[in-house]
């Protein structure tokens, strides 16, 4: 039988970055999406998302951040998947600025931000210790009507308790468990 030689398309690619993540191997990740590009395979939005979640799960927030930029270069959109791998990789570097830089450019291009997005966000101002934008983020999250859940409850609730800014958070638990009883 004669041997065909088959080349690694986008898809294959991506599969396997996302395989490198669920291991959380960054450095095989990046490894393979440089290895793309070596071999003249163009990453798509999907493969740039798995490459930014796999450097956030590695703590890699530098080179989360350098995929993220490079998405530009290539003429690719970020979505709303893009943006919550970011500031995830943001919030696990203890990067409260650059998350919430991402989370204003995100409505700056029309993202519309999701639950996942707005606690990436509040947990990245609690790391920080800056009760008041968690807070305030949590709010604009309410006035956004996505509905705040027991992740974003636990992250404004723990940073208003670093910033011993008790009644404010026992304030919010009873809003917390007033919301669970009205559901009932």
């Amino acid at each position: 039988m004669e041997a065909h030689a088959v080349t690694p398309d986008v898809i294959s690619y991506s599969v396997a970055i996302s395989s490198c993540e669920r291991g959380q191997q960054w450095p095989w990740a990046l490894h393979l999406f440089r290895e793309m590009q070596i071999q003249l395979v163009s990453p798509d939005v999907i493969l740039y998302s798995a490459a930014i979640s796999c450097c956030e799960k590695g703590l890699q927030w530098q080179l989360a951040l350098s995929l993220f930029n490079a998405l530009e270069h290539r003429h690719l959109v970020p979505d709303v998947i893009i943006y919550s791998a970011a500031i995830s990789a943001c919030e696990k570097g203890l990067q409260w600025g650059f998350a919430l830089y991402l989370f204003h450019t995100m409505h700056a291009t029309g993202v519309v931000p999701d639950a996942i997005c707005y606690n990436a966000v509040i947990s990245s101002c609690e790391k920080g210790l800056q009760w008041q934008l968690a807070l305030l983020v949590f709010s604009r999250m309410c006035t956004q009507k996505i509905l705040p859940n027991l992740v974003s409850y636990n992250a404004v609730i723990s940073s208003l308790e670093k910033g011993f800014m008790w009644q404010l958070a026992v304030g919010l638990f009873m809003q917390m468990a007033d919301r669970k009883s009205t559901r009932l």
